[in-house]
């Protein structure tokens, strides 16, 4: 595909929705399974476009980090910036900018080394001030989603060029973990135009259009060995999930997002098609604003977990693509998974139990899903609807549209459809979204002694003492939060054989939203 050549997101007409229908049954009928990442050990290969198809951007993106909400800005930061820590293949801190660490005793103090002879896009060398004032967005007086992330932090010093003293309130012996957050990106100092962003990635920008495009080329000389194969990458942002397939298998792109799980098993028949499932702790949450009526009230808050059938959600809509939630945001892979917190299942009696506690008969609620928040949204909402019916509870599923829903909807609405993917630490999927100090907190569930809990946790060395406090903090977000997790859902994604490197992703979506510089393309 030409650089030059727009195609803007779309919904598909009949005819083209039919056509893309066709092309898939084509494609899948009368071929064997395959349906994993393609191995192949060849060197990697310079050259071609990547030409990605994205769902999870809107309008009002922007490239400043300390904005990012949803996968496409993210993917484009990543190709631009670097970040201090990266999550290897195993969920496990690896160096990026951050060459090395070393904690003190009680882990209240680490000093880092910064990588030597790594320069910008402008010709600056990295140094501790540019690592500094890239953190320093992100705290003090910020808007960054991601200032819950480093609040623990009191001070950051600098020993040298080349070496920075980090200083936390309290112990943490996941600072590195903490640190490889996806918005702590790092520009040179004083850097503030975010519109043409500075980096030391392998990628420059040379057009962005919020919500429709974005291409960037390469940048030169990387300084990471076996990265950025490509000369260009051409993103799209293409919400809608037919689109997206339509755009794949005619050959528009090369690899897209989000697909279901049905249309998953489909192309996994399709000898030319490749498809790369990830099981990260992403879940589905359906929010509920804690501070309005009728939400406020706990009671009702059970009653619509129990009016919800999980074991419906996970096969009829993820087709067995993910696992059923349990209103806590730890999932069972994590060491720090309390298995002994009692499962919420549906259960209309006590939906009604709840109801009569909250001294109703009935409840009338509205729903704001959009495809915006998790693929297939829209279906669960209206999954949700039928089951809550048995149990007394009318819920009106409003579908809102896919742009400008994390702007109009999210943490606005009194009851709507939000999601998370996992984090690399447990205080990181806490202090997102629970924290009375989050900005993302989707629930406005503030709770001091949770929070205190949590820190307490963080802080706390002793692994035996550290699992029972998280797991009294699950067991708090289960039974009194304002969270409903019905869901842990696979990532899938697919592609085209030609793309080759491509692994499942420990974190988030497309190695870790990296896919940009990990991948190539045979010719």
């Amino acid at each position: 595909m030409s650089l030059n050549r727009r195609i803007p997101p779309k919904r598909l007409d009949r005819r083209e929705f039919l056509t893309g229908a066709a092309l898939l049954g084509t494609l899948a009928g009368g071929l064997t399974l395959s349906g994993c990442a393609v191995s192949d050990d060849s060197p990697p290969l310079s050259g071609n476009t990547l030409k990605l198809g994205m769902s999870g951007g809107a309008s009002s993106d922007s490239l400043d980090p300390r904005t990012y909400m949803d996968m496409v800005p993210i993917c484009i930061g990543y190709q631009l910036m670097n970040g201090l820590v990266e999550i290897g293949d195993g969920g496990e801190p690896m160096p990026e900018l951050f060459a090395s660490w070393e904690p003190n005793s009680d882990a209240r103090e680490w000093v880092f080394d910064i990588r030597r002879d790594v320069v910008f896009h402008n010709g600056k060398t990295l140094d501790a001030d540019d690592v500094i004032y890239s953190l320093n967005l992100h705290r003090g007086n910020t808007t960054s989603a991601s200032k819950v992330a480093v609040e623990n932090i009191r001070a950051i010093e600098k020993l040298d060029a080349h070496r920075v003293r980090i200083s936390l309130d309290g112990g943490d012996a996941d600072l590195p973990s903490t640190l490889a957050d996806y918005r702590l990106l790092v520009v040179p100092n004083d850097f503030s135009d975010w519109a043409n962003p500075i980096g030391t990635g392998g990628y420059k920008l040379q057009h962005f259009e919020a919500g429709v495009r974005c291409i960037t080329v390469k940048a030169g000389d990387y300084w990471k060995p076996n990265a950025a194969h490509v000369d260009a990458i051409e993103l799209l942002v293409i919400n809608d999930s037919m689109a997206r397939i339509n755009a794949l298998i005619s050959s528009q792109v090369d690899i897209i997002n989000r697909i279901d799980g049905r249309t998953a098993d489909l192309l996994k028949r399709n000898k030319k098609l490749q498809v790369v499932r990830s099981q990260t702790g992403q879940h589905a949450i359906l929010a509920m604003n804690c501070t309005a009526d009728p939400y406020a009230n706990n009671d009702i808050r059970l009653a619509l977990k129990y009016a919800v059938d999980r074991d419906r959600l996970i096969k009829t809509l993820l087709n067995g693509y993910g696992l059923v939630g349990n209103d806590q945001p730890i999932g069972r892979s994590n060491p720090y998974y309390d298995a002994d917190i009692p499962q919420h299942t549906y259960d209309p009696d006590k939906a009604r139990y709840y109801l009569k506690r909250a001294n109703r008969d009935s409840l009338e609620v509205e729903l704001k899903v959009s495809e915006a928040a998790f693929s297939g949204a829209v279906d669960a909402g209206v999954l949700f609807q039928s089951s809550a019916a048995g149990c007394g509870i009318k819920v009106n599923v409003k579908r809102e549209p896919v742009d400008g829903y994390w702007s109009n909807v999210w943490v606005k609405a009194p009851f709507y459809a939000s999601f998370s993917d996992g984090r690399t630490t447990v205080d990181a999927a806490l202090s997102k979204a629970y924290k009375s100090t989050s900005a993302t907190n989707d629930t406005t569930w503030h709770r001091p002694d949770f929070d205190q809990l949590a820190n307490a946790a963080r802080g706390t060395l002793d692994p035996i003492r550290r699992k029972e406090m998280y797991a009294e903090c699950q067991r708090l977000i289960c039974e009194e939060g304002g969270a409903i997790i019905p869901m842990f859902i696979d990532h899938i994604e697919a592609g085209t054989t030609r793309v080759q490197g491509w692994k499942p992703s420990a974190i988030f979506e497309l190695m870790g939203l990296r896919i940009g510089e990990k991948v190539w393309l045979s010719s």
